[in-house]
């Protein structure tokens, strides 16, 4: 573990970098890097004063929603990270088990497809755009409480068409894949 034996200090400063790389990490991640238990890290971020994930999603998704034309915030599946309209998106999805098939665990393709199709809509910089034509690809399965994050890119635009890849990962893996024809429409 990189953090083990590390003076309590050092361990700090280097927790509060980290989370300054990356605030979407979870406090039984780092739990894990530093070697450390996770009441240890909640007590570390305490003291330095940075909440926990859910709050830094938030202050990280602030003023965000706003600038999404095609859909309203509540009708993006997961949480909308970031947004450059008419080039690229990102959210981030936390499954649990009612997005789940019973026997198995495993999270049913709706929700994964909802993530990407409405991160895909919410990219386009249009006031109205509908999905035309989708090629998808599940890739790996995903189980209750594993966190994907989903990343869009419009490659291509012609008139009134919206050519969108969407990749979505799980700790840098791929599980799916998306191609996206969006068309806007004219109000």
């Amino acid at each position: 573990m990189a953090g083990k034996g590390k003076e309590k200090k050092e361990r700090q400063k280097s927790l509060s970098e980290k989370i300054v790389k990356d605030p979407f990490l979870t406090d039984e991640e780092l739990c894990e890097h530093f070697g450390v238990s996770v009441q240890t890290i909640r007590l570390d971020r305490l003291e330095l004063g940075i909440p926990e994930l859910r709050e830094r999603i938030k202050s990280v998704a602030e003023g965000i929603y706003s600038k999404v034309r095609t859909i309203s915030g509540k009708e993006i599946v997961g949480e909308l990270l970031d947004i450059d309209l008419g080039k690229k998106g990102i959210s981030i999805l936390e499954t649990n088990d009612s997005m789940a098939f019973e026997k198995t665990n495993i999270v049913r393709g709706q929700f994964i497809y909802a993530q990407a199709e409405s991160l895909a809509i919410a990219a386009i910089d249009a006031d109205v755009a509908l999905i035309g034509v989708a090629n998808i690809k599940y890739k790996k399965p995903v189980r209750s409480g594993q966190k994907l994050v989903a990343q869009a890119e419009i490659i291509k635009r012609r008139g009134n068409k919206f050519f969108v890849w969407v990749r979505i990962k799980l700790k840098m893996q791929e599980v799916f894949r998306g191609k996206f024809i969006l068309v806007a429409l004219d109000e």
